[in-house]
């Protein structure tokens, strides 16, 4: 136990020295070192921002041009439908009169 104190002492006593030591040889005083910080943090909180913001302007960019590609096709996919339903309406139109002349053809015959 003896040795692990002596070795937690020393190493508290050489982080204090250390401490000591940087706050002498620092080139900027707390007050400038505290300013230039928080400048640092309000760069990278601001380089952040602007990503974010760019990134949820691309995700809705790209959110728009997919709901306009899927309108485009389903707008696409209901004039096909469209224009098949009117070709088997005019199909069964024409089958249907055919059909009937035929029969009034025979009913005259008879």
């Amino acid at each position: 136990m003896k040795d692990q104190a002596k070795v937690i002492v020393a190493l508290l006593a050489g982080a204090a020295v250390g401490a000591a030591v940087a706050l002498l040889l620092a080139p900027s005083s707390g007050s400038e070192l505290r300013e230039d910080i928080a400048d640092y943090v309000d760069d990278i909180v601001s380089s952040a921002r602007n990503k974010a913001e760019s990134a949820a302007n691309r995700v809705r960019e790209y959110g728009n041009d997919t709901i306009e590609k899927s309108k485009s096709k389903f707008r696409s996919a209901v004039n096909d439908l469209s224009n098949y339903k009117d070709g088997v309406v005019d199909s069964v139109k024409s089958k249907v009169k055919s059909g009937a002349d035929e029969l009034n053809d025979s009913v005259q015959d008879a």
